[in-house]
């Protein structure tokens, strides 16, 4: 990561003043303490407002953010709401991510549309993912972002089991259930497969090239052929 990235990150996770330590920054950052000691004098010394020292935490004062959002109600139910379903079947990454994004929209929200985030009444009960679910996302995201090839131990809907290896292309959600869309060699062809069919998930030590005929979007324009028949009778209304 760039000094000038880590710098803004900094001050990313200092942002709706909360006490944040030298270690925690640290870690989230990959880099030594000692190295968030010299950032962190190095953007007070700028006129970035954080108050603290090593060994107790760091916060920032308040009037150092970006002007306030203007989103309006209806706007912050969608993303609460949205926050909140990931937190109840994403990964654990996505949940980490959705709470840090929640108090980031607080702190530059305007006084008034603060409150609007507790009071809004949609909810998704956090019972519907295991933690084993919840890591094979996360290791699917991350398969997917770094082009890496996964072999599965995959069981079909008849209870057959095989050994699949495949080029990660998408995940997609169906409401309960999670499937990881991709290049399959074993079928030489695109295939889904259901997360809460895989018994076990090994990176196969090599990566894909990105090709145009087993890109999701090749994928994507094969679905809606395939189903174009019945999409036109759904918008039509049969």
């Amino acid at each position: 990561m760039r000094r000038a990235d880590r710098l803004f990150q900094i001050v990313q996770y200092l942002r709706g003043g909360r006490l944040v330590t030298a270690a925690n920054l640290a870690e989230r950052l990959e880099v030594s303490d000692r190295t968030i000691y010299r950032d962190i004098a190095d953007l007070q010394s700028t006129g970035v407002p954080i108050d603290g020292e090593a060994g107790i935490g760091y916060v920032m004062r308040s009037g150092f953010d970006l002007p306030p959002l203007m989103f309006t109600r209806d706007e912050i139910v969608a993303l609460v709401t949205g926050a909140r379903m990931v937190k109840a079947w994403g990964g654990t990454n996505m949940i980490a991510a959705a709470e840090e994004a929640l108090v980031k929209i607080e702190a530059v929200l305007p006084e008034p549309e603060r409150s609007r985030i507790g009071d809004t009444k949609i909810f998704s009960p956090r019972t519907g993912l295991a933690g084993q679910a919840r890591e094979l996302i996360d290791r699917c995201e991350h398969a997917i972002d770094a082009r890496e090839i996964l072999v599965l131990d995959y069981s079909d809907g008849d209870g057959l089991t095989s050994k699949r290896e495949v080029h990660p292309l998408g995940l997609w959600f169906w409401g309960k259930t999670w499937t990881l869309v991709g290049w399959c060699e074993l079928r030489d062809d695109f295939r889904m497969f259901r997360l809460d069919r895989i018994s076990d998930m090994v990176p196969a030590g090599k990566v894909y090239r990105p090709s145009r005929q087993r890109s999701l979007e090749e994928f994507s324009r094969q679905q809606q052929e395939r189903y174009k028949e019945q999409i036109e009778k759904i918008n039509q209304g049969d």
